[in-house]
């Protein structure tokens, strides 16, 4: 699998969306069901498995295996018993096999002010705000909507993904990772239904922010050990190893410092592959070319105040330290 999107990457990366055979592919493996068990279609592979197979895939091709993530959301609530019958029943075995694909609006998992707001109303629920990052649009079926329910409460909701009342899209251009086909969508009003409702919870910035961390540190790491390998041999390798380590023993307080120390790796793996490749990394299409701009959307994609802050130390001598 990874050398199918090592090989078609260069051409993801100037498409508009991510070509058809990736996905399909990842389908045929498993990968859309790889938390359900074996006998339906699954992989049942473990979170720590899951987030070696994402480093392995984001080797090959970052945009893929990006998009192919919002898709464990949907798959974790239709895996979750305590997500309504109704839903576990009528999607569980198209969301395992890839035919229904999902996509993620995570807005209400930010820490600081509220984004995303769902205010309880006669039926249902409204939704108001934005979500500035959305993957997968015109590729994904449905929604799955994490909105704040008031200042400590979540709630989970299923959405169709397509322009609807009360939801207004505006596409955006990344400078890299483009085909993941982004979009920023706005929520003004939007009533769902009661039936819609996947579950409620409290929000718990702690426990938001340890697992989802780790699997997007694979990325990182995935386009680091691609560097790696078309560097050839050096320090870099050892120190992909520990950055690795280094994210699997993070809990909660260490985490942030252990991606931030990931995605800068990326970034210099990235930097020393142009400087080996000589003038061909000036050239737009160039595989370093390509892996630098991806390294610095991963700076940014996913992350927190204390990242962030762990980056700016890192990078330029500023901003306060982490916790971690």
């Amino acid at each position: 699998m990874r050398e199918e999107f090592w090989a078609g990457s260069g051409q993801v990366d100037a498409e508009p969306a991510v070509t058809a055979g990736h996905l399909e592919a990842l389908a045929q493996a498993g990968f859309y069901g790889i938390f359900a068990p074996a006998g339906e279609g699954g992989l049942g592979l473990s979170h720590a498995d899951a987030c070696a197979a994402v480093e392995e895939l984001a080797s090959g091709c970052v945009a893929s295996t990006f998009l192919w993530v919002q898709h464990l959301r949907l798959l974790n609530a239709v895996l979750d018993p305590s997500t309504p019958e109704r839903w576990r029943a009528q999607l569980r075995r198209d969301v395992v096999a890839g035919r229904c694909k999902g996509g993620a609006v995570l807005t209400g998992l930010m820490p600081g002010p509220v984004r995303l707001a769902a205010t309880r109303v006669a039926g249902g629920w409204r939704l108001d705000g934005q979500a500035p990052w959305v993957s997968g649009w015109g590729t994904v079926d449905k929604l799955y909507v994490v909105a704040r329910a008031h200042e400590h409460g979540l709630v989970s909701l299923l959405l169709e993904a397509h322009e609807q009342p009360g939801l207004e899209v505006l596409p955006i251009r990344l400078a890299a990772l483009n085909a993941t086909s982004t979009v920023r969508l706005s929520f003004r009003a939007l009533n769902v239904p009661e039936e819609r409702v996947l579950g409620e919870g409290r929000y718990d910035e702690a426990v938001q922010t340890s697992e989802g961390l780790r699997l997007n540190g694979s990325f990182a790491l995935g386009l680091a050990k691609r560097c790696c390998l078309l560097f050839g041999p050096s320090k870099l390798d050892a120190e992909l190893a520990a950055r690795r380590e280094q994210l699997d023993s993070a809990g909660p307080e260490e985490m942030p410092a252990a991606r931030a120390a990931a995605c800068e790796l990326a970034v210099r793996a990235a930097h020393a592959l142009a400087v080996e490749r000589g003038s061909r990394s000036a050239l737009a299409g160039d595989v370093a070319e390509r892996l630098s701009r991806e390294a610095g959307v991963l700076l940014v994609f996913g992350s927190r105040p204390a990242i962030k802050s762990e980056l700016l130390r890192r990078f330029a001598g500023g901003g306060p330290t982490s916790p971690a």
